[in-house]
């Protein structure tokens, strides 16, 4: 499948590549929407605006919301007053607006590009995202939108997205677990997926490995930032030792059929990957530079008038 080239193929692939994903996403990525995911998305939009909250916006926006990880999280901790969430995605808001209806939480979705926003001026508190912004080929057009929705002196805060230098650093152990996963697969007792006729998931597959079109520096984002009129931009790092034990683990698990993955193996991901995410918190997100982290955080303040 040959890498989409323009604005109109980069559409397409990321559309179809998330509505594919869409059934699925949250188990792949082990998305909670309980009390310990509510800590992780407070936690890092707490980190993202330099302030530990609590935080309360009246109306917030998320982009690229996909099934509504970080979005619903923040309405259950009641940090929104109201909760509007788009995505270029109609497989996405569809999982959402389920998820939402059996969490009893208040939404509404729109599905739209994020350089084209239907909203009027000064329609927003906080606009958010979480792993969204290196999916988006007009980026310095979606910051623009951005700023236009938001209120005077209202915040955007994006997390979770892929640093230059750490992008190239996960690729480590992602091709450390592809070597070691016939033996990781015969330890645990799982075959590899079956994939014969399985034609949607053969296209996702494809298609994953086309649809991420920035990997960021702390001062790409930050003059993207400024550029689109914003202020008091900042940009920090996130996860060095946790994202390289996350990437590993990630790799081996799509090696096998997940629903022959011990449920021992799923605790020992976990539980390491929190320990290696205090680690990270406490010891170097504070001493190592951004750049080298493989998340980074971003967030800014629209003028106050």
């Amino acid at each position: 499948m040959a890498p989409p080239t323009t604005t109109r193929e980069i559409h397409a692939a990321n559309t179809r590549y998330h509505d594919l994903s869409a059934p699925n996403y949250d188990a792949k990525w082990g998305i909670d929407y309980g009390e310990r995911g509510r800590g992780q998305v407070l936690g890092k939009l707490g980190k993202a605006l330099d302030a530990p909250g609590p935080h309360s916006f009246e109306r917030g926006l998320e982009i690229g919301a996909g099934t509504g990880y970080f979005g619903l999280n923040l309405a259950r901790a009641r940090a929104l007053g109201s909760y509007t969430a788009t995505d270029i995605s109609p497989g996405m808001l569809e999982r959402l607006e389920a998820t939402a209806g059996e969490l009893g939480v208040e939404i509404q979705t729109t599905c739209c590009d994020a350089a084209r926003l239907p909203f009027e001026d000064d329609s927003f508190d906080i606009v958010f995202g979480h792993a969204v912004l290196h999916h988006l080929p007009d980026l310095d057009g979606c910051l623009r939108e951005l700023r236009r929705v938001l209120r005077p002196a209202g915040a955007i805060a994006f997390c979770g997205e892929p640093s230059r230098y750490g992008d190239r650093l996960a690729e480590l152990p992602k091709r450390a677990a592809h070597a070691l996963s016939p033996a990781w697969r015969a330890l645990v007792g799982a075959s590899q997926p079956a994939r014969n006729g399985h034609h949607e998931a053969a296209e996702e597959e494809a298609l994953e490995a086309l649809v991420d079109v920035h990997a960021f520096t702390p001062h790409s984002l930050t003059r993207a930032a400024r550029a689109a009129g914003f202020e008091r931009v900042r940009v920090r790092g996130e996860e060095l030792a946790a994202s390289l034990f996350g990437w590993a683990n990630r790799a081996l698990e799509a090696t096998a059929e997940p629903s022959e993955v011990p449920w021992l193996w799923h605790q020992y991901a976990y539980h390491g990957y929190m320990t290696l995410q205090a680690l990270d918190r406490a010891l170097l997100e504070s001493r190592l530079p951004a750049a080298v982290f493989y998340n980074l955080l971003l967030s800014a303040r629209a003028p106050a008038g």
